[in-house]
């Protein structure tokens, strides 16, 4: 199988370096020109919680891709999806098929363009949900930061031969666990992703934020309120590493200690493998807070987290927690608001007011 990976950052580098490593048919795209010239000069340099590494892996700019092309990755910020998608439509074979390999609700957006572009539909897309971390630090340069799975499933549900063959692939970074409701597990990560956005709103470690027990329970309320939506819509929620539905609809206080348990956990699983004598790592916090503070850009949560406030009002279901720290992001990346713990503040009062604290 030929793959080509549109978006060579921390995901798609990482998987691409990998499975070029494993001498797999890999190309890299990206538009970052910096970056692809680095790729062709040098390689690409990881360092992180595998130790230094270096890999050789075919690299292109978007204007020297040929067709036709067979799996197609977009590893893109989500907000980038259908830009990159139409780089690549008149590079399509009558075999190629598309991968969103990224997080946020991109898989119906893109069978609906393959749709427009009389290409086929929701058949020619598979969905995934990338489970670890890294972080693109500089052009030929990937910080590899936390461990972990990659969900990888037909949107038809179906164990096809192309399925299969790219999970036996994408093995060469980590393990691929495969999922006949890979929707429901793109929802599972874009539920779990509201604390994730509830990180951002201050600059400071995990251990920091998502760690203390006052502010896990007010992420605890935004995941809740997720959680219904989510359910609102008739979607089955899965559970993964990080993340278990069931924690967040507590109905007393133990139940909130036990979610709170399950926070810590997650964090637990998220810093595991971070050996800080051994590394010194750059990106000290999710992707969202890497956008905002390292990149100075804005990050996916418009086309994540803003997705789901807007799958809550096409079934009259109650947003107004995820539309507030959806709104708070915004600001920040707006420059209306610094980041800072008086953010959790706001947002902890704003719960009370409401009548939505955990209990």
């Amino acid at each position: 199988m030929k793959i080509t990976i549109l978006g060579a950052g921390a995901i798609g580098g990482l998987a691409g370096a990998y499975m070029a490593g494993a001498g797999h048919d890999v190309t890299l795209v990206d538009r970052w020109a910096e970056h692809i010239d680095a790729i062709k000069a040098n390689g690409i340099t990881v360092d992180g919680v595998r130790g230094d590494l270096h890999f050789d892996v075919k690299a292109l700019h978007p204007s020297e891709l040929e067709g036709p092309l067979e799996a197609v990755l977009i590893a893109t910020k989500s907000q980038h999806t259908i830009e990159a998608l139409e780089s690549v439509l008149p590079l399509f074979g009558p075999e190629t098929f598309v991968v969103s390999y990224q997080n946020g609700f991109n898989e119906h957006d893109i069978a609906a363009r393959l749709t427009e572009a009389g290409l086929g539909g929701l058949e020619r897309v598979i969905g995934s949900i990338p489970n670890y971390g890294g972080a693109l630090v500089d052009p030929g340069y990937l910080e590899f930061v936390h461990e972990g799975a990659i969900q990888l499933g037909e949107m038809t549900g179906e164990r096809t031969p192309r399925l299969l063959e790219l999970a036996e692939m994408l093995s060469a970074l980590t393990e691929v666990q495969l999922s006949d409701n890979i929707w429901g597990q793109i929802w599972a990560k874009e539920v779990y992703s509201a604390q994730v956005v509830f990180s951002a709103l201050v600059n400071a470690p995990i251990r920091e934020t998502l760690g203390v027990e006052r502010y896990a329970k007010i992420a605890g309320a935004v995941v809740r309120e997720a959680l219904e939506i989510a359910e609102a819509n008739g979607i089955t929620v899965e559970a993964f590493d990080f993340f278990d539905p069931a924690n967040y609809k507590p109905q007393t206080p133990a139940d909130t200690q036990k979610l709170i348990d399950n926070i810590n956990h997650a964090v637990w699983l998220l810093k595991k493998d971070q050996k800080p004598d051994a590394h010194q790592f750059k990106k000290k916090g999710s992707g969202i807070w890497w956008d905002i503070v390292y990149r100075n850009r804005p990050s996916e949560v418009r086309s994540s987290n803003g997705k789901l406030v807007d799958y809550a009002a096409q079934v009259g279901a109650d947003s107004r927690l995820n539309a507030k720290l959806c709104e708070m992001i915004y600001e920040i990346e707006g420059g209306q608001r610094q980041l800072g713990f008086e953010n959790y503040d706001e947002l902890e009062a704003y719960i009370a007011s409401i009548g939505k604290a955990l209990p």
